[in-house]
């Protein structure tokens, strides 16, 4: 399977040591990068792996997957042309999703090419059981998001808060999905995950925490629903480059595109 990858970051990276190799099902085709990035690329990768600065760029060399890793802006830039040009995607920037309008605008480009908008798991596991108790009736949905208080800053905790001197686990934001994913692009897109697999946006509920004694990014999930009630809680080291993320979210996005090319899917 050809595969094109959006951004050059900490993900972008582990997810191009991680195709490597002849073993692997995937093959890397290209990575699309800022023009003014282009060059450092180039000379960064392999000259196997071809680098792009548009979506055009993209379409032309009809990869069968093309994977978003670059944030919402970047997803904004590349998404409808992409999908409605006939090619998969796959997104990290999820919280992109929550914006309703845009979400309706992704799908209606992803039916006019006859492609498929994937969501991964991301950093964060179950969602396999939270699509079970939607289906059997899901009634509230609870994520919680603890990280190191230095990976939110950049972010609006920090107008509202000292993270540097923080003493104590702090809820830096309380409320529903939607604003989550929308206003901390970089640290809460499983918010946006999280309510489209399950409950949806109104009844998918956030809590964000800063926590000055935390040394991973701790994600909660807890869902009510008629048939069951489920728990789970996954703990991710935080990327050294980017501690807003953690490793887990690359290593998703490598299981997912191997899942796409297996006979044996669990």
């Amino acid at each position: 399977m050809n595969v094109v990858i959006i951004g050059l970051g900490a993900i972008g990276r582990m997810i191009v040591d991680g195709v490597a190799g002849d073993e692997s099902p995937v093959r890397l085709a290209g990575v699309a990068v800022r023009p003014a990035r282009a060059e450092e690329a180039r000379a960064e990768l392999v000259s196997e792996i071809a680098v792009f600065t548009s979506p055009e760029e993209i379409v032309a060399a009809r990869p069968d997957m093309v994977v978003e890793c670059a944030g919402q802006a970047a997803l904004r830039q590349y998404g409808e042309a992409l999908l409605s040009s006939g090619l998969d995607l796959m997104v990290v920037a999820t919280g992109a999703l929550a914006d309703g309008d845009y979400r309706a605008r992704l799908l209606a480009a992803a039916e006019k090419g006859g492609a498929r908008l994937h969501v991964p798991a991301g950093a964060t596991a179950g969602l396999d059981g939270l699509g079970a108790l939607k289906a059997g009736g899901l009634d509230k949905v609870t994520y919680v998001s603890t990280k190191p208080s230095h990976a939110w800053k950049g972010t609006p905790a920090e107008q509202a808060f000292d993270l540097e001197n923080l003493s104590e686990s702090t809820v830096i934001y309380e409320g529903r999905a939607e604003a989550a994913a929308l206003d901390y692009p970089q640290n809460a897109n499983l918010a946006a995950t999280i309510a489209l697999a399950g409950a949806g946006f109104d009844n998918t509920f956030v809590r964000l925490v800063a926590d000055p004694h935390a040394v991973t990014n701790c994600g909660r999930i807890e869902a009510e629903g008629k048939f069951g009630h489920m728990i789970m809680e996954m703990r991710g080291q935080p990327m050294a480059s980017n501690p807003k993320t953690s490793a887990v979210t690359a290593l998703s996005l490598i299981y997912a595109l191997n899942k796409e090319t297996s006979r044996f899917v669990i």
